[in-house]
């Protein structure tokens, strides 16, 4: 056996123990919270009383979760008062008034039913997106949440978004489990993975509250994945190792053996990080500032879906989208749902993603700041190459009034992408302004507005999105309790 042999064989072997390790971690980390629930029940449990109210470590759906990220620990010294059960739901409802374009790309008649046209848009109201959640304080310190799409623009009819267990207190006995009771959280599930900070503000179907714009960023990193999360937070300081399938569903069936076979043609996990520090400094300051990390050597199945992920739509009704097939048919309004927002379609298959998150508040004023940067690559052909998107997004935000129900807002994001279009590879860029406002009537109740233009440059003529445009005006109300 030569020298390079040597090598691979090794590194064959280090590999399928590295996966194996992964697969073992993430099935002890999801047995832990089953574990926990053997234990004996505490005595305010006997008897089967369950009451209604929110459980501890719990961001709430209506305008106290606005700046809420992770749940923290503060609820540990709380005096826990027996099983509770809780449902919570949002509603939105949006009314929108915006134009495109794509002047000079070519096929572009929409009478002539070409492919390239986009859908004629008139001032109206967009269909209406509800959400329903349950949660459940199982045990001390342990909740269940279970979150679904009852409509939304993707998929209108009943739709389960997911659900997780979450421990915050080891129910076993003894002064260690105290002390990492203390400090460690463990989330395991199919569920929203907390890559990133963006995903905690964007619009998420019915429930958009938390968001102070319509939509959330062009390019939008959101999924619900099959996972583990191990946090540790002390002081301030923040940390997160996560384990997923990197798809949005389970799979048990080999991958797909058909079209072209490379090294993807495999499952590999998905590995992800978060590292930060947030701190309230005075009354008047708080700072946060993360990083994350998301990795998948390769995969295959139905596809890595960071980025694609969602299952709502955008917040944005028809725009930019093509109205006709190829074969000159109209599109399913479910098919045209990722209005506004960009996909690259280059990580499919293997992706590395990274993200930078600064947040800060001093009394009205707040920004949110977002910075990322993809690189990775489809399955579309053989010898594809890796290739590289970034992502730049600001918010400031002023909030003002009593308890600061009202606010005004700016809001700047640009995507620059290598994307294959065709067989080539086209650097592309995509830049929004949007400038909004809103009030919230009650914690429950926020009215919003906004104006927006968001401009494509660099696709060539042969793209729907060539010399494409939209802007406009975008109204929306909102329930969240």
């Amino acid at each position: 056996m030569n020298l390079t042999t040597n090598i691979q064989s090794k590194t064959t072997i280090m590999n399928r123990k590295f996966k194996s390790w992964m697969v073992i971690s993430v099935l002890v980390a999801t047995m832990i919270p089953a574990l926990s629930l053997a234990q004996e029940e505490s005595e305010k449990d006997k008897g089967g009383i369950v009451s209604y109210g929110e459980p501890d470590f719990f961001r709430p759906y209506d305008k106290r979760g606005l700046h809420m990220f992770e749940t923290t620990k503060e609820d540990l010294n709380k005096e826990y008062t027996g099983r509770k059960f809780s449902l919570g739901a949002g509603f939105s409802l949006q009314f929108q008034s915006l134009k495109n374009e794509n002047t000079g790309a070519l096929n572009n008649d929409f009478d002539a039913k070409e492919v390239n046209a986009l859908a004629k848009l008139a001032p109206g109201f967009s269909l209406p997106q509800a959400n329903l959640y349950i949660d459940a304080q199982l045990a001390e310190g342990i909740r269940l949440h279970l979150a679904n799409y009852m409509a939304s623009k993707h998929h209108n009819e009943f739709w389960v978004k997911g659900g997780y267990l979450q421990v915050d207190k080891l129910p076993f006995n003894g002064e260690i489990w105290d002390k990492i009771s203390e400090i460690v959280t463990i989330k395991a599930g199919h569920m929203e993975i907390n890559y990133g900070d963006a995903h905690f503000r964007r619009p998420d179907g019915g429930h958009t509250s938390y968001s102070p714009f319509i939509e959330g960023n062009i390019m939008d990193a959101f999924a619900t994945e099959i996972a583990a999360e191990v946090y540790a937070q002390k002081n301030g300081w923040i940390g997160m190792v996560g384990l997923s399938n990197g798809m949005i569903k389970g799979h048990t069936e080999e991958a797909d053996p058909t079209g072209y076979q490379d090294e993807f043609d495999k499952r590999n996990p998905s590995v992800y990080f978060k590292g930060g520090w947030d701190k309230q400094l005075n009354e008047d300051l708080r700072l946060r500032f993360t990083g994350s990390v998301y990795h998948n050597a390769g995969t295959n199945g139905s596809g890595l879906t960071l980025y694609a992920g969602d299952r709502t739509g955008s917040n944005y009704t028809y725009v930019m989208e093509q109205y006709y097939t190829a074969a000159g048919v109209a599109k399913a309004a479910t098919a045209m749902y990722k209005s506004g927002r960009f996909d690259a379609n280059n990580y499919n298959a293997k992706l590395t993603a990274v993200m930078f998150n600064a947040f800060a508040k001093a009394q009205g004023f707040e920004f949110f700041g977002t910075a990322e940067f993809a690189n990775g690559r489809s399955k579309a052909v053989a010898d594809e190459k890796d290739r590289a998107t970034s992502q730049y997004a600001a918010e400031g935000i002023y909030r003002f009034g009593n308890n600061e129900n009202l606010f005004l807002g700016l809001k700047y994001n640009i995507v620059n992408s290598e994307v294959l279009l065709g067989t080539a590879v086209e650097d592309v860029q995509i830049d929004r302004f949007a400038v909004g406002a809103g009030w919230f009537l009650t914690k429950n109740i926020v009215m919003k507005g906004e104006y927006v233009n968001q401009k494509y440059s660099d696709f060539p003529n042969t793209d729907y999105r060539h010399n494409g445009k939209f802007n406009g005006i975008a109204l929306q109300a909102a329930i969240s309790f």
